[in-house]
């Protein structure tokens, strides 16, 4: 674990309202994922004077980097820290795993360094001072301001952001259906473990615990119950097979009012073009989302309800799309 604790201590003390920063939450998880065997943490400690005793405490090596006097300000560690992350790369097969704690692009060459050295890196930084660059170059990016036991923000107007926001429960549901899609497609059987490292290389900083779900099981036992997946036992305790149900009866309603709409607007013989379908549908249907039934766009939905014999599906040289014409 390499830290550089003068990013994520100003970080925290901006964002969450002068509360200074705490590793505590940090080291209960990482502790979570694995055994950290080195714990280094890079900055001018004679800065942080009330930082050291509280690091040292839990085993941390502080690594000194004085700042030059006279000089522009910049954080120094950069160097140092990448220098040592590559050293121990080389000098340790053993180490699987490396944490970068930062919210600072200038680390993102380090990290597909690292990943190029087949090492898994999770990132952990302050949401309001991370780069938009840091958290995609990790297999795992963790917010601290999302960590259990970190204080939040207290209430204050809103600020505006280039970041997006937190994406809603269809959003959420569409990711791990289309998720899912893909990995059945490719791979015959899915795991829970496989399908939750598959949304983590889709969004690095996918947490089950922004949505309010205390584990991924319990996320996917929840979509199980609203019959949107089906669970079932699999080769390993604790992490069963995941699928759709056989039987889908949001499904099979979506697909019935698509030949309903298509028959409305071209007529008993008539056809539709593909383009402006989906509106048409969702007029009928206000929450359609083919993600949520595991397709990845309205035509692979499309073809999916050709399949099932519901419509006919075309491609029509004169207009450039598809027709669409209800059986």
């Amino acid at each position: 674990m390499f830290v550089d604790f003068e990013n994520l201590a100003i970080g925290a003390r901006e964002a969450l309202g002068g509360h200074e920063f705490d590793f505590e939450p940090i080291g209960n998880a990482l502790a979570e994922r694995g055994r950290v065997i080195s714990r280094r943490a890079y900055a001018d400690w004679s800065m942080f004077p009330d930082a050291r005793q509280s690091m040292t405490r839990r085993h941390i090596e502080l690594i000194e980097i004085p700042q030059r006097m006279g000089a522009t300000r910049k954080n120094s560690a950069d160097i140092k820290m990448a220098v040592d992350a590559i050293e121990l790369a080389f000098e340790r097969d053993y180490v699987t795993t490396f944490v970068i704690c930062t919210g600072d692009s200038d680390f993102t060459p380090l990290v597909h360094k690292l990943r190029e050295l087949n090492k898994k890196v999770i990132g952990v930084g302050v949401k309001a001072s991370t780069s938009n660059m840091l958290p995609p170059a990790c297999d795992e990016f963790i917010f601290y301001d999302n960590l259990e036991g970190v204080d939040q923000r207290p209430e204050e107007a809103p600020k505006s952001t280039d970041r997006e926001e937190t994406p809603s429960e269809d959003d959420l549901t569409g990711l791990i259906t289309t998720t899912l899609g893909g990995l059945l497609r490719t791979q015959g059987e899915v795991m829970a473990s496989s399908l939750k490292r598959a949304l983590l290389r889709k969004d690095s900083t996918f947490s089950e615990a922004d949505y309010g779900y205390r584990a991924f099981g319990e996320l996917l036992r929840h979509l199980e119950e609203e019959g949107t997946i089906e669970l079932s036992k699999g080769p390993g305790r604790g992490d069963p097979l995941v699928n759709f149900p056989s039987e889908s009866q949001g499904e099979d309603e979506a697909f019935h009012i698509l030949r309903e709409v298509v028959t409305d607007l071209g007529g008993k013989n008539g056809s539709v073009v593909l383009s402006g379908l989906k509106n048409q549908l969702r007029k009928r249907l206000p929450d359609f989302s083919e993600k949520k039934y595991g397709y990845g766009g309205f035509l692979q939905f499309c073809k999916a309800a050709a399949a099932r014999g519901i419509i006919d599906l075309s491609w029509d040289e004169e207009v450039e799309d598809y027709t669409v014409t209800a059986r």
